[in-house]
């Protein structure tokens, strides 16, 4: 008799080797594409939570890759996430950074959360936010959670949805 711990591991473990295999298929692909425009790049591959994280450092000329606004690399992203989904059958959630730039978007977002937090602790007003995306508004979300005192929710419709920032 198989106990039910076991079969957990064995679901975790399953899940995991799939994000891998995610990974390494955005991996070949990105690759493949670094080639084609002569760019240079070191491809990094890790899983975060439940999704493959691919990461391209190290070349010049990267930010031709992340564009004005993130706009290049979330097409770039979305790309090859159908690359992935070509291969496996299965739509991908995997996340794609360039140069970094995601990585700042996300430190300079939970700043911004927790700065309009802070400052409608202090006025006991509401704020809005400039328009974001989705990918963005989380982390807005995310870093006002953590506070006592406020709330966030998001108004308006795509492409002006936006974060704002209330007194609980």
């Amino acid at each position: 008799m198989v106990n039910a711990e076991t079969d957990a591991d064995d679901v975790v473990n399953d899940a995991e080797e799939a994000l891998i295999e995610e990974g390494e298929i955005a991996g070949d692909y990105l690759e493949q594409l670094l080639d084609v425009l002569d760019f240079d790049g070191d491809i990094d591959l890790d899983v975060e939570g439940d999704r493959a994280i691919v990461s391209i450092d190290g070349g010049r000329d990267l930010s031709k890759l992340v564009g004005r606004n993130g706009e290049t690399l979330d097409a770039l992203q979305e790309l090859t996430r159908l690359a992935v989904q070509q291969a496996t059958g299965v739509r991908s959630r995997l996340m794609l950074d360039v140069a970094g730039w995601r990585a700042k978007r996300r430190e300079d977002l939970s700043a911004l959360g927790t700065a309009a937090a802070q400052r409608v602790l202090e006025s006991g007003a509401p704020e809005s936010l400039a328009p974001m995306t989705p990918f963005e508004r989380k982390i807005v979300h995310d870093a006002v959670a953590v506070i006592d005192g406020v709330n966030s929710e998001s108004e308006g419709v795509e492409p002006n949805r936006h974060v704002v920032v209330v007194p609980a």
